[in-house]
């Protein structure tokens, strides 16, 4: 890449993901300075002049919520410092799971999210896979919404498995599964859970028939990772071969790591949206950040980013 006026940048928690986009897309990584105040306020600067160009920030808005606050802080710093263009690459957009008003007296987040980034000023979000599609839509913005299902189907091609059933965690995801069963020419399966509160299942049974099957399950995220390890188990009492997991975002809050090396999961599969806590023998790290290399390119020299949609 040999566009004069790129500049990319990253807030504290995706700095290895972004040196990884700058080096892809030969450019360095631009120098940010976080000042701190005794009582934890904290303000970034730009320690480079980023007038007339074009800005790519890089920050997933995981846990804390100053990360979140830092990339609005840097969006709002850039565009006082009058660049050309503002692009808020979040690899991991969080508050997404806040998509609807489904019980009274509660916030949609997602929305909120999306009126904060406009207002301190950016001019187009870079995201992978939202926990809801139309998320999109709460933007008044362009919004560059990549899969890791584009390198999640090459490393499931190359496993190479047979008699192989795609499972879905939860009845939300029966969209996702079914457009990687159908890509890869798998058979479908559902698991169907109740649960009393959120990260707390009452109930899990499955819909449809795993019995002799190597299972994939697939979501966008895992948190606790007891939706994935309570649906292993469960499929492996069914009669299937072996199970798998493919999740983008490695949330793994709480006792997950501990959940993931006692099940019944052969590996899961993530990407690097998120940096992992600690290693585990059976998670295994995909990272997506040559894509948004290439889309970034795709998007500076205004041409299509389709190609990198294989289903």
């Amino acid at each position: 890449m040999t566009t004069p006026d790129i500049k990319i940048f990253s807030g504290g928690a995706s700095q290895a993901f972004a040196e990884k986009i700058a080096k892809a897309c030969g450019q360095p990584l631009g120098k940010v300075a976080i000042n701190r105040f005794s009582d934890g306020e904290f303000a970034p600067s730009f320690e480079e002049t980023v007038r007339g160009s074009n800005i790519f920030l890089i920050q997933s808005t995981f846990p804390p919520t100053e990360n979140l606050f830092e990339l609005l802080l840097m969006i709002d710093a850039a565009k006082r410092a009058s660049a050309k263009n503002i692009v808020a690459v979040i690899p991991y957009f969080g508050f997404a799971r806040q998509d609807r008003k489904d019980q009274p007296r509660v916030p949609i987040g997602a929305k909120l999210m999306a009126n904060l980034l406009t207002a301190a000023g950016a001019n187009r979000i870079m995201t992978m896979d939202l926990h809801a599609d139309q998320i999109q839509g709460f933007f008044e913005m362009p919004v560059d919404h990549l899969f890791a299902s584009t390198v999640f189907v090459p490393y499931i091609k190359k496993i190479n498995l047979s008699e192989l059933t795609i499972v879905t965690p939860d009845i939300g995801g029966s969209k996702r599964a079914n457009a990687y069963a159908k890509y890869l020419g798998a058979e479908i399966a559902i698991c169907y859970k109740q649960r009393k509160k959120a990260n707390v299942i009452e109930s899990m049974t499955v819909i449809g028939d795993v019995e002799g099957r190597n299972v994939i399950l697939v979501d966008d995220l895992v948190d606790t990772a007891g939706t994935l390890c309570t649906a292993a188990d469960m499929l492996m009492d069914k009669g299937a071969k072996s199970v798998r997991a493919i999740c983008t975002h490695p949330v793994l809050s709480g006792k997950a790591y501990e959940k993931i090396e006692k099940s019944k999961l052969v590996e899961m599969i993530v990407t690097d949206t998120i940096p992992l806590k600690q290693e585990n023998a059976k998670i295994k790290v995909i990272s997506v950040a040559d894509l948004f290399a290439s889309v970034i390119d795709k998007v500076l020299s205004h041409e299509s980013i389709s190609a990198h949609f294989i289903m």
